[in-house]
């Protein structure tokens, strides 16, 4: 409900002396009570049609060709005239095409996930012997030629090399890889991991890894990083897990990925903690996990998102290797996070807030502005919908629910299409600088997708028990076993089964419904798979 509050007693008060707010604008959420339209089986599954073809539409037209990309898109999805072609916008995008063809099996956006890969590897991969780095960006000159960009020209990582952005390089092959079983893409996860262990690793005693790197001389200690020496932050420990490290693991199987994501979990519930001081995790540290609070434009505040990323991700974390202190961190997460970091009033989760209350203060304090950005609101609606499947908790449930009303009451763009950057607190699209943009160093296809693919995932399969199908494209020369993984996600053991298998047009019996793994047959020719999974105790009537 959208209204104007009136302070004046004489017309806003009711016979009881109650304040009233003046309904203008009402959004209903189903057509009855406990009807909720995003849980319908079917509404992530269009809304990632709908994304994928904008980008689609915006980004290539008619042909898909790479060559074309650019990086920053207006509020309509317009190109800029800048050539400017980012490693990880690249990425994110192809990400979502990725996860588009996994829900719909579109051929059009397989096409556009393998071209996107090819693109990274020829142009954006640098390969150091069994390491592999990726450049931050190209930019393409009026006059077509190219220039490489290795060091960030991102404001916070400017002149450094951030594991983020190695971090992100990977996230959309990798998700390719789990259709088509790409080996060459698998090496260069492997050769990238390598780097991770051989660069950003800290090999003393204080283990982790660090924020970034000098260009020149690859080590984290250099003094021209300025800043960023010596750090280690969020980002460089645990968005190794949801950008291509939990991905890897359901398309191989390899316990090797399953012990590192275990190895930065550790270090998360370890380190993160500071419940003593703040409801929120402490995010950036020195190389010995002392508190690093005057770094740029964080200083001693909180990304809500962040927090509530952690909860999602330990509790996926906690579905592959039970761990009573992942589950108590990401519950404590969960039940700090509505007071400290929502709006109760309206819905929808803030931005950056200060992480310590100064004296006399009953709430946290907005850094800046009381704007609601449309990432953080997917990892709030993925937090809570995983731990609402996973416990049976209801509040979480209402929770999850309320978070995904907002979004898709506010932040989808239904005139021009994608979804908005940002909105005001009470859901009104925030279309200035930076922010107003489809496209830009912070923004393309994966937050949105991400959200899709996983809600109608966790929506389905754990909390309204429907079917889903997932869809893979397995290429003859590229599988070397014979066996496709199909597990959606790191979801409950014993969850989720196969019910049906489609190859091509034909029915498939050769698969083994528990361990949600699909015999694939001899062939010379590519296989379109189609798989259907249900819930392991049945589907609702």
């Amino acid at each position: 409900m959208y209204g104007i509050f009136y302070p004046d007693a004489a017309c806003a008060s009711g016979a009881d002396g109650s304040r009233k707010i003046e309904a203008k604008h009402l959004v209903f959420v189903g057509e009855g009570k406990n009807e909720y339209r995003f849980e319908e089986p079917n509404w992530w599954v269009n809304q990632i049609r709908q994304l994928a073809d904008f980008y689609l539409d915006h980004e290539f037209g008619d042909e898909i060709d790479y060559h074309a990309y650019r990086t920053n898109l207006d509020i309509s999805g317009d190109k800029s005239t800048s050539g400017l072609q980012e490693t990880d916008t690249i990425s994110r995008l192809v990400y979502g095409f990725a996860s588009a063809y996994l829900m719909t099996g579109e051929d059009r956006y397989l096409e556009a996930a393998e071209k996107g890969t090819e693109f990274l590897r020829n142009e954006l991969r640098y390969d150091d012997a069994d390491r592999t780095y990726w450049y931050h960006a190209q930019e393409v000159n009026e006059d077509g030629s190219v220039r490489k960009i290795l060091a960030s020209e991102f404001a916070d990582d400017y002149g450094a090399i951030p594991c983020y952005e190695q971090i992100y390089a990977l996230a959309g092959p990798v998700q390719t890889m789990r259709i088509t079983g790409d080996q060459r893409i698998l090496d260069d996860a492997n050769n990238t991991i390598q780097m991770f262990k051989d660069r950003y690793r800290d090999a003393t005693e204080f283990g982790g890894y660090f924020s970034h790197l000098d260009p020149s001389s690859f080590i984290p200690n250099a003094e021209t990083l300025a800043h960023n020496q010596s750090r280690k932050n969020w980002n460089s420990v645990g968005d190794h897990a949801p950008a291509y490290l939990i991905n890897l693991y359901l398309a191989t199987g390899d316990e090797a990925y399953a012990d590192f994501l275990e190895e930065n979990f550790d270090l998360i519930t370890e380190h993160f903690g500071d419940y003593e001081n703040s409801p929120f995790v402490q995010e950036r540290f020195h190389q010995d996990w002392s508190k690093d609070q005057n770094w740029g434009w964080q200083q001693n505040r909180a990304v809500v998102g962040h927090n509530l990323k952690i909860a999602w991700n330990l509790t996926r974390m906690t579905n592959l290797r039970q761990n009573d202190q992942y589950e108590q961190f990401a519950e404590r997460i969960a039940e700090l996070m509505p007071d400290a970091g929502s709006d109760q009033q309206r819905g929808g989760w803030y931005d950056v807030v200060e992480r310590e209350l100064a004296q006399g203060e009953d709430y946290h304090r907005f850094a800046w502005h009381d704007r609601k950005a449309w990432w953080q609101q997917e990892q709030g609606i993925l937090a809570y919908l995983i731990l609402a499947g996973v416990t049976g908790n209801q509040e979480y449930l209402r929770l999850a629910r309320e978070s995904s009303a907002f979004y898709n009451a506010w932040f989808l763009d239904n005139d021009s299409g994608g979804v908005y950057f940002n909105v005001l607190a009470n859901g009104h699209p925030y279309a200035l600088g930076t922010e107003r943009g489809k496209g830009s160093h912070s923004m393309s296809g994966y937050h949105a997708f991400e959200l899709a693919y996983l809600a109608c995932t966790y929506t389905n399969l754990l909390i309204t028990k429907q079917p889903m199908d997932m869809f893979f494209k397995p290429r003859a020369e590229q599988v070397a076993t014979g066996v496709l993984r199909v597990a959606p996600d790191l979801l409950p053991a014993g969850s989720v089964v196969i019910d049906k298998v489609w190859i091509g047009d034909a029915a498939h019996e050769n698969f083994d419904a528990a361990e949600l793994t699909v015999q694939l047959p001899a062939s010379a020719a590519d296989q379109k798979v189609r798989v259907r999974l249900i819930p392991a105790d049945g589907v609702a009537e």
